[in-house]
């Protein structure tokens, strides 16, 4: 059978490792303790290294994951709050694994559907998995919070030629190389965007699966607000149009 041209060759089953699970965190005391313990929860086909990156924490944190380090969990700590971007960088530096995951601290999103996002990747289906909190079982989000993640979806479609069904999901999972090529400098919520436009600028196709959800609102600790989603929408544009 001819191979189809417009489907890149992907890794086979057996080349990927090691999962490094990168945690950026910004004053989330009550939950780092128990993400972690999920976290280690998890039974996965690959080794497990966990990078927790405090965003200069004002709370507590900090003290927290000072006791948390161990040979397979690295913490590191930002000198002063630079944003959520800014601290996945930092974590990039310093993972090891040849997949890469980003898991948010806040209790959120479910470790337990790390196996539905490494299920493609490890079948070599693809280089690039995305967490999708409308397709899976979840928590309704307030009508505005709702209306605000499908519109920025429906313009990353428009703009990019796809057809995800939620490009601000927390849960994204990449291939090594691919994020390791990506030239990434957004430092807020500007980051999940970012680095949605550029893989798909790439012409790499984006694989989701569906995942559980329970999201917080602002009183239970939320951090992003509607001006996160004005640049969201800015950074979407740019990137269309410049390299």
């Amino acid at each position: 059978m001819t191979p189809d041209p417009s489907v890149p060759p992907h890794a086979s089953a057996t080349a990927y490792r090691k999962l490094s699970v990168i945690v950026p965190v910004f004053n989330e005391c009550n939950t780092v303790v128990e993400i972690l313990r999920r976290m280690r929860a998890v039974e996965l086909p690959v080794d497990l290294e966990i990078v927790f990156v405090d965003d200069g924490s004002t709370d507590g944190t900090r003290q927290v994951l000072q006791q948390l380090g161990d040979s397979t969990v690295k913490v590191l700590f930002q000198p002063v709050n630079k944003g959520k971007g800014a601290a996945i960088r930092r974590g990039l530096e310093a993972v090891s694994g040849d997949v890469v995951l980003i898991q948010d601290a806040d209790l959120e999103y479910d470790p337990e559907d790390w196996t539905k996002l490494l299920a493609p990747m490890l079948k070599g289906k693809a280089k690039v998995v995305y967490g999708s909190r409308f397709t899976g079982e979840r928590r309704n989000m307030l009508f505005l919070h709702w209306l605000g993640n499908r519109f920025l979806s429906l313009v990353t479609n428009v703009l990019y030629n796809t057809t995800l069904s939620d490009m601000e999901t927390c849960y994204k999972l990449f291939d090594r190389q691919v994020i390791d090529g990506i030239n990434l400098t957004a430092n807020r919520f500007d980051f999940e965007p970012e680095v949605t436009a550029k893989i798909l600028r790439q012409k790499i196709r984006i694989y989701e699966v569906p995942v559980s959800y329970t999201g917080r609102e602002f009183e239970e600790g939320k951090k992003i607000t509607w001006r996160d989603g004005f640049a969201a929408l800015a950074t979407l544009i740019k990137y269309r149009f410049v390299p």
